[in-house]
């Protein structure tokens, strides 16, 4: 009796403490950063043996490389994934879609929706339905437009949803609210929160790689996984103003340490914006045209500064500036471009900048020669010993060897005809 009763203790233990669950939290567009802390959130779930992660989205779509790679890791994770779009007023579009479809188990909480999955560059497009005597898109457009439609429609065979909504969300760009979704078999389960979402789910088989698991999710404790400091740094870096931004800072810099060899703070500090910002362009869709044209612009300002060309270098490349910043990030995927405001003042302020060390550079070379050796042709000099040939005589202050071709005395005054190295030529003044 005593060991039924331990027994018992044991079980009711066991069901009392069920494997964690861990939440992941996905906000704003898809991205490397997002990838990236994706990646590791379902690494670090598995390593913690949670029983269950939940995607939590809210996002108006990314990039399809981004998008692609969250698909991967998440076919090929070793713990279930529950994507659910929250909270209420949230939305799971475009690249969301795909994710919701890819994951092991979908859900959405009330007031939320999900769909427009063409692909945002189309959208310029007529809808790929339409017929081809009716200026239909052209050939690149259908192929992107099919390649995606296999690609969802084949996520959503793969867990069993529907396949024909999903080629529609494509296609056609619709949406659906959370009880229609639900009613169209898009989704598993609608849950206003995360507690819910695990009531509602617990008991739930799921397919995961061929292996068949049970949910025991009530009552399962829940561990929020936050970006580390690589991914916090990496969705910094991949902003498209700050990757900008730090190109310029980089080439700025650059700039201004050849200008002024020595000086070594620019040139480094130029150098380390440089490469980041080649890193980051590197992970978004950069157009290399509109890079070429940004390089040609600061080229152009900067020759400015140094041929009397009357602001037609200047002008020309601060046009190329401003249309290779706008050219620069090629998509049109909301949170991944860079701000026209930003790019009219950087330009203002860097033709602003050239414009001011021109004037004075210009400036300068009207002043007077003040130093140097041009200075000392034509200066006047008292002779500091009798000699003959070369002797000392001191000019502007300073003891010089100078050379003369008449015999000089101490207390006669000279002046400066030539510099030959560190020796004066001088002249004796009439009447000394």
């Amino acid at each position: 009796m005593r060991w039924l009763l331990l027994l018992a203790f044991v079980c009711t233990a066991a069901r009392a403490e069920p494997a964690p669950v861990a939440l992941i939290a996905v906000d704003g567009p898809i991205g490397p950063a997002s990838a990236d802390y994706v990646h590791r959130g379902l690494e670090r779930a598995a390593k913690a043996g949670a029983q269950l992660v939940v995607l939590r989205m809210d996002t108006p779509g990314g990039l399809d490389s981004s998008m692609r790679a969250i698909i991967k890791d998440i076919l090929a994770s070793p713990v279930p994934v529950a994507a659910y779009v929250a909270p209420s007023g949230a939305r799971a579009a475009s690249a969301g879609t795909y994710i919701l479809y890819a994951s092991h188990l979908a859900a959405m909480a009330l007031g939320t929706n999900l769909g427009a999955a063409t692909p945002v560059s189309l959208f310029s497009s007529k809808p790929s339905n339409e017929k081809k005597e009716d200026a239909g898109p052209d050939a690149m457009t259908r192929k992107v437009v099919n390649d995606a439609s296999a690609y969802i429609r084949g996520l959503a065979q793969l867990r069993g949803r529907n396949a024909d909504w999903a080629e529609r969300a494509v296609r056609e760009a619709v949406s659906l609210s959370a009880d229609e979704a639900l009613k169209q078999k898009v989704i598993d389960v609608v849950a206003a929160d995360v507690p819910q979402l695990l009531e509602r789910i617990d008991g739930k088989v799921l397919d995961l790689n061929g292996k068949k698991i049970t949910l025991s999710t009530h009552g399962a404790a829940t561990t929020a996984f936050d970006p580390d400091w690589r991914t916090r740094f990496l969705a910094v870096i991949t902003d498209p103003s700050i990757a900008y931004v730090l190109l310029l800072v980089g080439i700025y810099g650059l700039i201004f340490e050849f200008m002024n060899p020595g000086l070594v703070m620019p040139g480094v500090a130029g150098a380390v914006a440089l490469l980041i910002a080649l890193y980051a362009l590197h992970l978004l869709p950069v157009s290399f045209a509109g890079l070429a044209l940004i390089l040609l612009g600061i080229g152009l300002m900067t020759a400015e500064v140094f041929l009397p060309t009357y602001g037609s270098l200047g002008i020309g490349g601060a046009i190329a500036f401003v249309v290779g910043s706008v050219m620069l990030i090629d998509t049109d995927i909301p949170g991944f471009g860079v701000p026209l405001p930003l790019i009219v003042g950087i330009a203002a302020a860097s033709a602003a900048f050239l414009i001011g060390i021109a004037a004075l550079a210009l400036r300068a070379r009207r002043r007077p020669v003040v130093s140097g050796r041009e200075n000392l042709i034509g200066a006047a000099g008292e002779v500091l010993e009798d000699f003959a040939g070369e002797g000392w005589a001191r000019v502007q202050g300073e003891t010089w060897r100078v050379r003369s071709a008449a015999p000089l005395k101490a207390g006669q005054r000279v002046s400066v005809a030539a510099v030959d190295g560190l020796v004066l030529q001088v002249n004796r003044v009439n009447g000394a």
